[in-house]
């Protein structure tokens, strides 16, 4: 059984509908069939799936397991930046799925960090990590798990309050204009493919993206980016919105993109810096990885000159 406390940040009209938004993993049939069963409470009341939802509510998801599946711990290799009892931060690489889930039982970081890790305390009366945020299979870089419930809970917190600073890189088609600056939308299920987000919605939530041009070289821009929220594929639904999609995305890029000397196998996207307090020890920790090789491999292919010093560049100014 999983239980997602949810709390609601802006008003909504019906309860079925923001769930189909915020839960990726549950249809909308399935989550009016655990409302109807009770199973999912506002507040901690049993309501009906068109009930409004306010600022503030608790919505508490108590998910049944379908199928009785133990995970396994499996010898993935992992790049471990940081380690300690409370958490454990990675670069993960490409092709990594974050979570078990429908099609991929097995494989995933959880396998590998069962594996890894031999002083796991528990999350939920279980014995696996806490991921407290995602990054998409291909995207690469820094993320952080916990080790007990209760760095789970203070880390969750702070993502939720935005007291955590994620900074990536992208190598995007074109050069945006103005060439740093500061991107605001809401990003919601589109209404033409519900497994792609996109910025042509009423019922999204608002999305904040900061960027910076770290440099051009020829048809490609490598790019400085800070997101102020994480909603799901924000960086790469943003940049299509600017008409820079990432290089290589095969959901949001382009259709017949331009012959590469190097060609990219996978979305150029890589989360590079996080900085935030370590939830135990309450000291300020940034963490980095360096941009992956098959990023740096399309980037210095390119013809055309280009500074590449500022791969570690500070990230995008809020008063841009």
């Amino acid at each position: 059984m999983q239980i997602l406390p949810l709390i609601v940040e802006d008003p909504a009209d019906r309860l079925d509908v923001w769930l189909s938004e915020n839960l990726e993993d549950l249809s909308r049939s399935r989550i009016q069939e655990l409302i109807r069963d009770g199973s999912i409470r506002v507040n901690g009341r049993v309501v009906k799936p068109g009930v409004g939802l306010k600022t503030g509510d608790q919505v508490d998801v108590t998910v049944p397991d379908a199928i009785p599946v133990e995970l396994i711990a499996e010898p993935i290799p992992l790049d471990v930046i940081y380690e300690d009892a409370d958490i454990i931060v990675i670069n993960k690489q490409a092709g990594l799925v974050v979570h078990p889930a429908v099609g991929h039982p097995s494989g995933t970081l959880v396998n590998a960090l069962l594996y890894h890790c031999h002083d796991l305390r528990g999350i939920g009366g279980e014995l696996r990590p806490g991921i407290v945020h995602r990054l998409d299979r291909d995207t690469t870089g820094v993320l952080i798990a916990a080790k007990h419930q209760v760095a789970l809970e203070l880390l969750t917190e702070m993502f939720k309050t935005r007291a955590v600073t994620k900074e990536y890189r992208a190598l995007v088609w074109g050069a945006p204009r103005p060439d740093k600056g500061r991107i605001e939308t809401l990003i919601g299920r589109s209404q033409h493919d519900r497994k792609r987000m996109s910025t042509q919605t009423d019922r999204g939530r608002p999305a904040v993206t900061w960027y910076e041009t770290i440099a051009t070289r020829g048809p490609i821009s490598l790019l400085s980016l800070r997101i102020e929220t994480g909603r799901t594929h924000q960086i790469r639904v943003h940049m299509i919105h600017r008409h820079c999609p990432v290089v290589g995305d095969p959901e949001y890029g382009l259709r017949h993109p331009r012959e590469l000397a190097v060609p990219a196998e996978r979305q150029m996207l890589h989360a590079a810096r996080l900085a935030l307090e370590h939830p135990i020890l309450r000291r300020p920790m940034v963490f980095e990885a360096p941009l992956p090789a098959d990023m740096r491999a399309v980037w210095e292919s390119l013809a055309e000159p280009a500074t590449v010093d500022r791969l570690s560049a500070k990230p995008p100014d809020d008063k841009s």
